[in-house]
């Protein structure tokens, strides 16, 4: 399996563009294929803060569920737009004001479209992706080796948010352990969600979100070569919002 897993893309599409294309894919009918056969994966977060969500989904959507040329698990930003397009009461607010107020300057045709294509990609989605034989494995915010092949509450809230302790920073982001410290398994983990200035690889986990959307880089692995590619953002620099682990 030849396979380009891209950090959180956030509505970042013009980052995205250059990476796909610096990976060697072709946008001739406004998706990005390859000529080799490789595909993409996302590790989630495709929308909120960055300008063109919208576009992203549907993207991601028509290389998914269209053309079944890539892979995708949805992060924590996926999962509270899922519920917003559902009718559900959820905050607009962290990034997801951004995104509605996208969707909400649409036709009302154009509204029922986007939401039914976001919908089925998440509804069709895993909670995480187990791949090649499972020495592969692609989580939003990453997983511990005994929740791989299980998908309790318990394995979602991980998926999606980190290994939250239950207490909240001073500008409310909630208190995450570093769990890839303490990672030892076989499988290679790929996972985004905490913004890191570069790629962090430790324990055979690879953190890939390096802040797109807060000015940092939009990244790929390149796997099985393990390979590492990146753009520099388009978006101003917010340094508060990387996480520092050298600390």
């Amino acid at each position: 399996m030849k396979i380009d897993i891209i950090g959180d893309i956030h509505g970042c599409l013009p980052e995205f563009k250059v990476l796909t294309e610096k990976l060697g894919y072709k946008w001739d009918n406004g998706i990005p294929m390859h000529p080799e056969n490789r595909v993409l994966g996302f590790v989630g977060d495709l929308t909120d803060r960055g300008p063109e969500s919208l576009k992203v989904i549907e993207i991601v959507w028509r290389l998914v569920i269209e053309q079944k040329k890539a892979y995708y698990t949805p992060g924590n930003h996926c999962n509270k737009l899922y519920r917003f397009f559902l009718g559900n009461k959820v905050q607009i607010s962290h990034g997801l004001e951004t995104t509605v107020a996208e969707y909400e300057s649409l036709y009302k045709g154009d509204q029922q479209s986007i939401r039914k294509k976001f919908i089925e990609l998440y509804e069709n989605a895993p909670l995480y992706l187990e791949l090649d034989k499972r020495n592969l494995i692609i989580a939003h915010a990453g997983i511990k080796e005994e929740f791989i092949g299980q998908t309790h509450s318990k394995v979602k809230t991980f998926v999606l948010y980190g290994d939250i302790t239950g207490e909240k920073h001073p500008d409310g982001s909630p208190v995450r352990r570093d769990w890839a410290k303490e990672y030892h398994g076989k499988p290679c983990i790929v996972y985004g969600h905490t913004p890191v200035n570069e790629p962090r690889m430790i324990n055979n986990t690879y953190n890939i979100d390096t802040g797109a959307v807060f000015g940092g880089l939009l990244t790929a692995l390149r796997y099985p070569e393990m390979e590492l590619v990146s753009v520099v953002s388009t978006m101003p620099y917010v340094a508060e919002k990387f996480k520092d682990f050298a600390r």
